[in-house]
């Protein structure tokens, strides 16, 4: 009796202390706040949040329909607020892995329209055009010449991660452009949220194209590295603003440090991202050079505040 109850003695003194060393020892982690005296939103951050929602939209629906044959209207409802189904979406002919990467990116650009939504607002999905005519004609011209079979995103997981090096790296660089702009406590954590998972998603892409740079894309005599920095010229062409966009292989002087011509990540002479306007980005994403004549992916222009003035503004 005495050995049971020295024993039953000791494990009580012994979850005691391990509930008290418990207690003291776990920090507490409470999410990110502002401080006391802080602006969570500023009323000049709302509108330039919400221009993100373009791309985001844009992304949301290409993923998804890819991956899953079926995009935000089945996927989240709500998110879409009554705007119109994208033209030429469809399920992409991915491999296993590709498959499932894609569709990972698609829900989190789900995550990442309700949580600019819910935060700042929104407006209706845009019209978007997602469909293989209108990428076959911006890959004619970034190669200058009409491609044969015309380029079909939706062919095998190479056509369709090459069509993905279209569009997330300029929402990165618009995020990048935003920074310096965003006032609020709140605005600038979602930002820096936001930033992070597009830059993760880009550097996937492009490291994806990288690991098959010498690669000739069938049924064309390009490799996989020409893809990308004709790609990447078109863009550079259409924004006006020079360089910031570059292949997944560059000249020396382009490299890091001037010192590599892999270029996994696409930065400038400090390997800092390069940043992008709302102008620049209408510009690309309209495919016309003109951030009033809407075309490309938004046929009908852009969606939110800056889109649609600039578009009044041609009328």
């Amino acid at each position: 009796m005495k050995m049971v109850a020295s024993t039953s003695i000791f494990m009580c003194i012994f979850l005691v202390y391990t509930n008290l060393y418990i207690t003291i020892s776990s920090p507490v982690c409470p999410p990110p706040d502002c401080s006391e005296h802080a602006i969570p939103i500023y009323k000049e951050d709302i509108d330039m949040i919400q221009f993100a929602l373009n791309l985001e939209h844009l992304e949301a629906d290409f993923f998804l329909f890819a991956a899953l044959g079926y995009g935000l209207d089945e996927v989240a409802p709500y998110l879409v607020m009554g705007g119109p189904p994208p033209i030429g979406a469809q399920k992409a002919n991915l491999d296993f892995l590709t498959e499932n990467i894609i569709t990972e990116f698609g829900f989190e650009e789900v995550g990442h329209l309700r949580a600019i939504k819910s935060t700042v607002g929104g407006f209706p999905r845009p019209l978007m055009d997602l469909s293989p005519k209108n990428f076959a004609k911006l890959f004619n011209e970034a190669f200058g010449y009409e491609l044969r079979p015309p380029f079909n995103p939706y062919r095998d997981s190479l056509s369709f991660m090459m069509a993905s090096y279209v569009i997330p790296y300029v929402g990165l660089l618009g995020y990048v452009g935003t920074n310096p702009n965003i006032n609020g406590c709140v605005t600038k954590r979602l930002l820096a949220g936001l930033l992070g998972v597009e830059s993760g998603q880009d550097a996937y892409i492009r490291g994806y194209l990288y690991e098959r740079s010498k690669e000739v894309v069938f049924p064309y005599k390009h490799t996989v590295a020409e893809f990308t920095i004709r790609l990447s010229e078109l863009r550079n062409r259409l924004a006006m603003c020079g360089v910031k966009d570059e292949g997944v292989i560059v000249p020396p002087q382009l490299g890091a440090e001037n010192r590599t011509i892999s270029n996994l990540l696409s930065a400038d002479y400090n390997s800092l991202s390069y940043g992008r306007t709302p102008p620049e980005i209408l510009r690309i994403v309209y495919d016309t050079g003109d951030e009033h004549v809407p075309g490309g992916f938004f046929p009908e222009g852009a969606g939110g505040k800056i889109a649609r003035e600039l578009l009044e503004k041609h009328a």
